[in-house]
């Protein structure tokens, strides 16, 4: 059952659980989607963003190609605010800061992504702590993705020596799901120019 924030005429905000792709893949098993199931009850909706099929939380639909490119451009122009919540291993060090490390795709074992000083795009994280565990087990984070490269968030808090739990392939120990959920979500209306905001509470 996919949640429904919002819809009217021209988009939706929805909650997409982890575990389920945001769009289809390439092989025949993994068609099934978010975006499919949404085109089912409502056919004129067009992807504008994507979350990783490990990572739940907020996403946003547009409905028709006219919005889809306005969308678009908000998010090109960084004019979409997104925030995340995680929790990650070890205890982290400040209450807040950023990283900024150029990523690129680590092609031999895709869909990894690596930090590439010298070809890597351009990647900035701003990070602040909102809770730790007594036992310095782990601590979570709320995270702003200024830019947004492909598995950034994971990516940078691993590169920090803190993965984010569960996040096996950036060197985390197993756990049920990958502990990334995005909670914030705010953009500019297309069409009627109101400022929306959406929160998801994090089920973690």
């Amino acid at each position: 059952m996919i949640e429904l924030h919002y819809i009217d005429d021209a988009l939706l905000v929805v909650d997409k659980p982890a575990g389920l792709l945001s769009v289809p893949g390439r092989l025949p098993e993994n068609q099934d989607c978010l975006v499919a199931r949404l085109q089912a009850s409502f056919p004129d909706v067009l992807t504008v963003h994507r979350l990783d099929q490990v990572t739940s939380g907020l996403m946003l639909y547009a409905r028709g190609r006219q919005v889809q490119a306005a969308l678009s451009m908000q998010f090109e122009q960084r004019r979409v605010h997104k925030c995340y919540e995680a929790l990650v291993e070890g205890r982290v060090a400040g209450e807040a800061g950023e990283i900024a490390l150029p990523l690129i795709c680590d092609w031999p074992n895709r869909p990894r992504q690596m930090v590439d000083l010298e070809r890597g795009k351009p990647a900035l994280t701003r990070w602040r702590v909102l809770a730790r565990d007594a036992g310095q087990a782990w601590t979570r984070v709320a995270l702003e993705p200024v830019t947004g490269r492909s598995h950034q968030l994971r990516l940078h808090m691993a590169s920090a020596g803190h993965p984010i739990i569960g996040d096996c392939l950036y060197g985390a120990a197993p756990a049920p799901r990958v502990q990334l959920h995005a909670c914030r979500l705010g953009f500019m209306h297309p069409v009627s120019g109101a400022e929306m905001a959406f929160a998801s509470p994090s089920p973690f």
